[in-house]
């Protein structure tokens, strides 16, 4: 996607060997983009959401793994960047993903071919997710098409929670590409952005990519979206995930349960753009057996803000000494989701939907 006319991917190699990433902190205030040079650096990168989304966070995995067989190749030196990298962000299943596929391919190699390999193989996987994410964005826009149809041209209204946009994929992103898609299409198109606290990744970055591609969106707060849909004011609702279960069940961004209980409530359609390398088909019930990331309390108690004097800068926003509690994702049943917009068509939210989508996975998952 394109920033004031230039496209940027949210994570690249320079021709000179070197890893950039939009360094996403400081959005919508002020484009860094910044090199990531050492294994410590990817994991800071992925652990303080530098980098955010389960999508961009296993290709940074990726990158981190190449990085540090440049360094390092050897035997120990790849297991030791398995488990730390791993243990970063313990819900986007991407990650985990990422890393047993860099492990398979680099295990059986020799050292010294290690690197190369690794960073030929961190670039596919960029390039096989802007793919996925083309794909899924065409098989969305078919569902946009239809309520547009519906309406007899007029203005389709979509509601959004947190950002799984271009910055949340390598480009396009999930639950934003049906949306692009339809704006390149020729359709009226408008988004309801969540602001989504905590850390405001709606406001700060959905909003910020709305804009930037031209999309008319309002921002709104996190609790109205279930009042709008209360008075006819949006058509469908389209959210990401960072893992989904083998039957359907999906974990994604705080908050995403209670959209979809009033997407039910109101019979508005719900939707989840699903790439596949985030289905984790090790895993049954989302509820009891997904781990839920537990974050700082600082983001719950603090917003960041551009002050006064053009700084930016926490603001802290509760009592002081007040304690917080910040749950990272949620679980959205599968019984309350529409559908599965994935890159080969869209599913129903069941076992037997996905297992039909992509029988190589669901056999081999047994």
């Amino acid at each position: 996607m394109k920033i004031d006319g230039t496209h940027y991917r949210s994570i690249w190699r320079e021709a000179d060997g070197t890893v950039k990433i939009i360094d996403q902190r400081w959005l919508p205030h002020e484009l860094r983009i910044v090199s990531l040079c050492s294994r410590k650096d990817f994991a800071d990168a992925i652990r303080d959401m530098w980098v955010r989304g389960a999508p961009l966070i296993g290709a940074t995995a990726a990158y981190g793994v190449a990085v540090q067989m440049a360094e390092d190749p050897s035997d120990a030196s790849l297991s030791e960047t398995y488990e730390v990298l791993h243990e970063t962000r313990p819900t986007a299943i991407n990650l985990r993903w990422a890393l047993d596929e860099m492990t398979r391919l680099l295990k059986p190699l020799s050292p010294a071919d290690r690197a190369e390999a690794a960073f030929r193989r961190a670039a596919e996987i960029c390039d096989e997710d802007v793919e996925i994410n083309r794909r899924i964005g065409v098989n969305g826009l078919a569902l946009i098409r239809e309520i547009a149809a519906r309406k007899g041209g007029g203005r389709v209204n979509v509601l959004t929670h947190c950002n799984a946009g271009w910055l949340a994929t390598v480009d396009w992103g999930t639950a934003t590409s049906p949306i692009y898609h339809a704006l390149e299409a020729g359709i009226d198109v408008h988004v309801f952005v969540d602001e989504t606290r905590p850390r405001n990744q709606g406001a700060q970055l959905t909003a910020w990519e709305m804009l930037n591609h031209g999309v008319s969106h309002d921002l709104i707060v996190d609790n109205a979206g279930g009042h709008l849909m209360q008075h006819g004011e949006v058509d469908l609702v389209i959210v990401g995930t960072d893992r989904t279960t083998a039957q359907g069940d999906v974990c994604n961004k705080i908050g995403t349960y209670l959209k979809a209980l009033a997407a039910h409530d109101n019979g508005v359609p719900f939707y989840v753009a699903l790439p596949s390398p985030t289905i984790d088909w090790t895993v049954w019930d989302g509820v009891k057996e997904i781990p839920i990331e537990e974050r700082g309390q600082a983001e719950v108690t603090h917003v960041q803000g551009r002050m006064p004097d053009g700084a930016i800068g926490q603001v802290l926003i509760s009592p002081q000494g007040t304690p917080a509690r910040n749950p990272a994702f949620d679980v959205t049943p599968a019984r309350l989701v529409t559908g599965l917009i994935t890159e080969r068509g869209v599913a129903p939210a069941t076992a037997e939907g996905l297992a039909a989508m992509f029988p190589e996975h669901a056999r081999a998952a047994g």
